[in-house]
């Protein structure tokens, strides 16, 4: 009757086993350490890498707690966050360009741990600190894409018709369209005013202005942040970032934080690049290449260099034809002769606007311009020989395997409505939450040791069995947590507390069944049985209901409320099956043998006073 087989108690005890495992990394603590890392995968970190920060921190007399290179980047610990930030500066002036040179904390906990993925859990902000980045969007130069956009939409349109133009300027918030007569800007006007019905249009002589309403201008603006941030989430998730904190911080503003982030590195550099691609023509005049040359470009043109060892100059237009916008995938491949290549896919647009360049300018050449923070390079400059239709493009030049595939992954990362520059980097140290840890911690010890307490001297045996099953609880949830690596923050630890509460309130249903049963005259065995069945009901009943709840936060919630609703819906979970098998293991163990017992351990029972006056 109360007795489990043989592979049940195995079962239990292997759970148990495996609780202990995941949960005892979050006992070694942390240590300060330095990552340099790198975002070009032409650059790989080795042991000669290692050995030349080994070098570096000995000429300058800083000790180490040793370095390891793991994941294509060199990890270096240090005794304290002092020795710490000396190291970052003496690892980032020696390792110079090509290289990212980060903060970092690491894991105390023994490598063994490490290979079967037994991790400590991530952190919040407000308990371990982590990544917080503030930065500033380029709203010019989101009006700037805006107008741009607006006059090659313009000329396009206009070329269309077989309209000519003069060359489209751009004056403030407006667009000055020159035509040769006034025949062809009445004939333009009502086209334009059609195609661009948000804008207001003033004829001024042989010139037609566009001006954008301030009502227009705000909406770009905003479109621009939105887009942003949606680009940063796109990235963040790249990253496996639990809990990310991405919101608009003032009018031009973005606050990125990402709590518990263990390699920061990465993250700076997934998050501070803002990579594009820009189709621009490319101008081939000996005079005006000459003119660049010696110091005066010429006006609507600028000089650029391609990529790798030997840069060549290329003379190309202000004016872009195609962004990164109009681009749905780009992937690594090879061109015809073998030589790696990027193979880019544009949505319906981008490839109306390929074709109709490509077939407007048979002859000339064209140039792939990437811009990645801030620095523009040619990645290839082709001549046209056909029009492009399909919108499906291929970009090659003098790039490795691994330029190809650090192009691919750029563009595919998403395009940003406008360039982003990190004003503020802060990576928080530990010491910010130890008095929140410390506190955390403490209240969750002495609640458990009240409700222990409280237990044993109210149920006895059975009272010291519910606070077993009460800590496997606990070692499951932190288990669980840690397995998988999840981001405990204030309000989880809340959520931590609260789980004890709710956890015993199964255990009291139980024991106080088991007396009703044996008020009643039932024995003791068969009262033990009765009661946990009869209790089942009720604790699930009562369970369900508080995991419903706690679905609607994970659901509707965001930020720190989502961490709450994590660790409440893993602790309900937990909580029934320590409360129930765990401590019906133990008890079967150490009641279940016994077939005449007359007395169990579970405190007084007490008889009403009717019923002892009804059997007197």
């Amino acid at each position: 009757m109360n007795r489990y087989p043989l592979w049940k108690y195995l079962l239990i005890a292997a759970t148990i086993i495996l609780g202990i495992i995941y949960t005892l990394p979050n006992l070694f603590g942390e240590t300060p350490a330095v990552q340099v890392s790198t975002n070009r995968q032409s650059i790989i970190i080795n042991d000669q890498t290692e050995a030349r920060v080994a070098a570096a921190l000995k000429a300058a007399d800083i000790q180490t707690d040793g370095m390891f290179v793991a994941d294509n980047s060199l990890k270096v610990r240090f005794k304290d966050t002092e020795t710490q930030l000396k190291a970052r500066d003496i690892i980032e002036n020696t390792m110079g360009e090509g290289y990212i040179t980060a903060l970092n904390l690491l894991a105390d906990s023994p490598e063994w741990m490490a290979k079967i993925k037994a991790n400590p859990m991530f952190l919040g902000l407000d308990l371990r600190g982590g990544v917080h980045f503030t930065m500033q969007v380029d709203m010019k130069a989101a009006m700037q894409k805006t107008f741009e956009r607006y006059s090659g939409d313009i000329r396009r349109e206009l070329r269309r018709q077989k309209i000519r133009t003069g060359t489209i300027r751009q004056t403030g918030n407006s667009l000055v369209i020159p035509f040769q007569d006034g025949t062809d800007l009445q004939k333009a006007l009502p086209l334009l005013r059609n195609y661009f019905p948000e804008a207001a249009f003033t004829p001024e002589g042989n010139s037609l202005t566009l001006t954008l309403s301030q009502e227009v201008l705000n909406k770009v603006r905003t479109d621009a942040l939105k887009q942003n941030i949606t680009t940063l989430h796109n990235r963040v998730n790249e990253l496996g970032v639990a809990e990310p904190v991405i919101q608009q911080s003032g009018a031009e503003r973005i606050v990125v934080q990402l709590p518990g982030v263990q390699d920061t590195a990465k993250a700076k550099d997934i998050i501070g690049r803002t990579a594009t691609l820009e189709v621009r023509m490319v101008s081939d005049d000996s005079a005006q290449v000459q003119a660049a040359l010696s110091g005066n470009v010429p006006a609507g043109y600028e000089l650029l260099y391609s990529a790798g060892e030997q840069p060549q100059p290329t003379l190309v237009s202000r004016q872009v034809e195609l962004t990164g916008d109009n681009i749905n995938d780009a992937q690594p491949g090879f061109d015809e002769m073998g030589a790696p290549a990027v193979n880019i896919n544009l949505d319906s647009t981008g490839g109306n606007i390929f074709a109709d360049l490509t077939a407007q300018n048979v002859g000339k050449r064209m140039a792939m311009v990437l811009i990645d923070q801030g620095k523009a390079e040619v990645v290839t400059a082709p001549v046209i020989r056909s029009a492009i239709t399909g919108g499906r493009v291929q970009i090659s030049g003098s790039m490795s395997t691994a330029e190809a595939n650090d192009t691919s992954l750029l563009l595919r990362a998403g395009s940003l409505a406008a360039p982003m520059e990190i004003i503020e980097e802060r990576t928080i140290g530990p010491s910010l939450g130890r008095e929140n840890i410390e506190k955390g911690f403490n209240s969750t010890l002495w609640g458990f040791a009240a409700v222990a307490v409280f237990m044993v001297l109210y149920y006895r045996l059975f009272g010291v069995f519910s606070v077993i099953a009460l800590s496997s609880n606990i070692l499951f949830l932190m288990a669980i947590l840690s397995a998988l690596q999840a981001t405990l923050t204030l309000p989880g630890i809340a959520a931590l507390a609260l789980t004890l509460g709710m956890a015993i309130d199964s255990n009291v249903l139980i024991n106080e069944r088991i007396r009703e049963e044996l008020r009643s005259g039932t024995a003791p065995q068969q009262a033990i049985n009765l009661g946990y069945q009869h209790a089942w009901a009720t604790i699930v009943d009562s369970n369900i209901t508080s995991l419903i709840a706690g679905i609607a936060l994970l659901v509707f919630g965001s930020g720190p409320v989502r961490g709450f609703a994590v660790v409440h819906c893993l602790g309900i979970l937990t909580s029934m099956f320590s409360s129930v098998v765990v401590s019906r293991a133990m008890v079967n163990l150490w009641y279940g043998r016994r077939r005449k017992l007359r007395h169990i351990s579970i405190g007084s029972v007490w008889k009403a006073k009717t019923e002892t006056a009804a059997k007197e």
